[in-house]
């Protein structure tokens, strides 16, 4: 990177509170000003936002107004301490780097390449769930209902839920971890060199474990298929 770069910031905290108590986005201001330093730049405007990092662009205004200013000086880099703070959905990360949109995160410093902050952006969204926690969660839906817990039927019932949580956060795993996959298969990478690379990088599937390639072959091919 050279000499006087200029860089837009965008700080974030998901809660009031956080806002409020001013430490986070000192801690991530600060970051942002290291980062600045070491590599010679200029922060020209850090623009700051309480709202969850689920939240769309268009209900962001902080985020919409830091990449506006970076075009309007010539489509700089905006600059995030994490990859989080910017997104925790890898699909809004993945579109603004489709779209051309240049971003820097602090932390994996200038050089990083776009395979690596998709898979960034993947851990950053992914959000696992036990099977016991599932079965906990489906029983306290039975139980809000007015339904009598300790019966053979009620816990079918619940197992029945918890099916039907899992196929659906599967699928939502899926389509996040699905495009990281598409990604090396254009790289001309096998199955299990693949499912190699996934766990060597701390990217567990949707269950916690490790990957196989029988494992990517069935999720690709679940996606592929027509809905029912």
């Amino acid at each position: 990177m050279g000499k006087a770069t200029k860089l837009v910031g965008y700080i974030r905290v998901s809660t009031r509170e956080q806002g409020d108590s001013r430490l986070g986005l000192a801690a991530q201001r600060e970051a942002l000003e290291r980062f600045c330093a070491s590599e010679g730049c200029e922060l020209v405007e850090v623009f700051t936002e309480v709202a969850s990092g689920k939240l769309e662009l268009s209900d962001r205004p902080g985020l919409a107004k830091a990449l506006q200013r970076a075009k309007r000086l010539g489509n700089v880099p905006v600059l995030v301490s994490k990859l989080d703070r910017l997104s925790r959905d890898v699909a809004m990360v993945s579109g603004l780097m489709k779209d051309g949109v240049p971003f820097i995160v602090a932390e994996l410093g200038p050089d990083v390449d776009s395979f690596i902050l998709h898979l960034y952006a993947a851990l950053a969204e992914k959000e696992r769930r036990m099977i016991s926690e599932r079965t906990r969660l489906a029983l306290g839906a039975l139980k809000a209902r007015g339904v009598l817990l300790g019966n053979r039927t009620n816990l079918d019932d619940a197992r029945a839920l918890s099916v039907e949580s899992n196929k659906r956060n599967a699928a939502a795993f899926a389509a996040k971890v699905l495009p990281l996959v598409q990604s090396m298969r254009d790289k001309g990478m096998s199955y299990r060199a693949i499912a190699l690379e996934l766990d060597g990088l701390g990217i567990k599937t949707a269950r916690g474990g490790n990957w196989h390639a029988r494992t990517l072959i069935d999720m690709v091919e679940r996606a592929a298929a027509p809905a029912a």
